[in-house]
Order: structure tokens, then sequence, then C-alpha cells
């Protein structure tokens, strides 16, 4: 009898029908995220979980599912997890890594673009007809945005995903400076960056990619202190998680011109909508799209089938975040 797998949203099809070679399959159906009523009664008779972001994943999950033996997250993070209690019960906790790097840099540089050039806002003015009632074909201050060619670009968070973002820097001959809990001597050299403290980073740089794990530590990193700090020209973009950044924070810097813009892919909630923030021109606003494109979102189907399948012949799931429950329990469903 094959072990069942439960997963909470329809993800690409190639992850799917690999699982289904080795697994007994089902899958949520609906568009919308799984009620928490629904996943408790589904976690019944599962032995394993794929899980997304959206769905938190504790003590009471666990507690309906007394056969739960690993959950793949669809997600480089995995916040939404209590990864400690899972270790504690013999429980494997895998994500995705690597296989989203790239897309999610590109769509930070997209956010970056976007919000210098101000390019959302001159499209709303072309499509809406503005630009022909307004008959002006060109003048020299319309729509000025932020030069990025040779300016200073800050990472915040030098992980797999920062470091891609910094790549992509030296086609525009940037100064790259960054920060993160270590540094990273062999980073620095390839890809010519400046270790700084995140204030005086804060303060040089023209442009802020935020792209840290959300933890402790980092919740509201950057508030209302941290974005004075910023130059009034700066641009903020954050592909990390919403709640590294104060909301009410960000919209006071926005709104009054300590900073010059933002562009956002992540919300302190999500689904999300702030009448004040989603008002302002001088944000670009995405629905978590980052790593959204087909290469990436099969990838990470892939993978997941991949630890899967790993877990159940007795292997060490190849992306497994808490390493230490194979001294609780060894891998497999037997």
């Amino acid at each position: 009898m094959k072990p069942k797998v439960f997963i909470t949203r329809a993800i690409p099809e190639n992850g799917i029908q690999t699982l289904r070679e080795h697994f007994e399959v089902e899958v949520w159906e609906d568009e919308h995220e799984i009620q928490r009523e629904a996943l408790l009664e589904k976690v019944r008779d599962v032995d394993a979980l794929v899980t997304m972001l959206s769905e938190r994943i504790d003590k009471e999950v666990f507690d309906s599912a007394p056969r739960l033996r690993i959950v793949a997250n669809y997600a480089v993070g995995y916040d939404n997890i209590d990864v400690g209690e899972a270790t504690r019960r013999g429980i494997y906790v895998t994500n995705t890594p690597k296989v989203l790097t790239d897309a999610t840099a590109d769509f930070a540089w997209t956010l970056l673009l976007a919000t210098a050039r101000r390019l959302i806002e001159a499209d709303r003015f072309t499509r809406s007809g503005e630009w022909k009632r307004k008959g002006i074909a060109w003048h020299p201050l319309m729509f000025l945005g932020h030069d990025v060619y040779g300016k200073t670009l800050g990472i915040v968070g030098f992980g797999r995903i920062g470091q891609a973002v910094a790549k992509r820097a030296s086609g525009f001959g940037m100064r790259i400076l960054y920060n993160s809990r270590t540094r990273k001597a062999e980073a620095e050299k390839e890809l010519v960056a400046e270790f700084k403290p995140l204030d005086e980073l804060l303060g040089e740089s023209d442009f802020v990619v935020l792209a840290v794990p959300l933890t402790k530590e980092t919740y509201h990193m950057i508030g209302e202190r941290e974005l004075k700090l910023m130059k009034n020209t700066a641009i903020l973009i954050n592909i990390a998680r919403g709640k590294v950044v104060d909301t009410g924070a960000l919209v006071k810097a926005l709104r009054e011109g300590w900073i010059a813009g933002a562009g956002l892919d992540v919300y302190e909630e999500e689904p999300y909508y702030h009448e004040e923030l989603f008002s302002l021109d001088n944000v670009v606003l995405a629905p978590h799209i980052g790593s959204a494109t087909h290469g990436a979102r099969e990838g990470m189907a892939e993978l997941v089938a991949r630890n899967l399948i790993a877990f159940k012949n007795g292997q060490i799931p190849p992306t497994l975040v808490n390493r230490e429950v194979a001294n609780v329990r060894k891998p497999g469903f037997e």
C-alpha cells in the first residue's frame, strides 16, 4: 500500500505526476487556500504533507496527524512551520531552495527598475488616455525617475538570493554593499561586494534590497529609525517577508519623502490591502510573485517530489531543514 500525501494547493503537474508513482496523492483543488478546519481534517490519515507559506503548520496540525512523518514546504522560507515541534516529534521538514533563486533575483530587479523609472505611473498615464488628453507628446520634466547605472546597491541578507541580486548589479556598474549575520569572504571577492553594518549600508545606498528570512531578529528590522537613515532619494525593495518592514513606518516614509519610493512583493498579511499604502504613486506593488515563472515553479514541484521520494526510500531528503531530526527518527514510513 502506498503512503498517502496531501497537497494543500495545486502545484505544477510535473511534481504531482512524479509523486503519483510512489504515493497515493490528494490535492486541494480549490484556488483559495485551505481553511483551517479542512486542513485539520485532511491530515488525519496522511503520511506526508505538502504545504504552502499560507498554512500554519504547528502543534495543532501535528496532533491531528498521528501518521505524519514529513512536511515538504513548497517555498524556500519555512517560518510558517513550527520546526522545533516537528523535530521533537520526529517529523522531517524540507523546503525548496536554489530552484527559485534566479527567478526571485530577476524579480527584485523588475521591482527596482520599475520603481526607479516610475514605470507603473507611466503605464497608467498612457493606457488611461491621459497622455492623449493632455496633448503633450514629450516634455523634459515628464516622469523623471532615478538613475540606476553607477549607483550604490545595498543588499540586506546575502544568501543565495541576495548574492544573485548582486551578480546582476555588475551589469549596471554598481557599487555593492551587503549586510548579513556572517561575513561572506568568498562572495565578497567574487562579487566585489563590501560588508557594512546595517546603519551604514542604509545611509550609503541608493537602492536597498531586503533578502533576509523572517526570524525574531528580522521582524520589523526596517522601521522608522532605519528609514530615516536612508537617503531621501533612495528606494527600498522588499522580496523577503512582509513582516521584515514596519508598514506604518514605511507609509509615513513614502508619504513624507524620507525615501523616494519602494517596490514590494511581500506584505505583513497576505492577501493584503492597505488603502493608504496602495494609494501612493511612489510604490510599486506585486502580489507575492517573486518566484512565479514556469521554470521556477516546476523546479519547486520537482524538488518537493524528490524530497518525499528520498524519504520514502529511507534516505535523508536533499533539502532537509531540521537535520537533527535524523537523531530522533530514521527516514522512511516504516
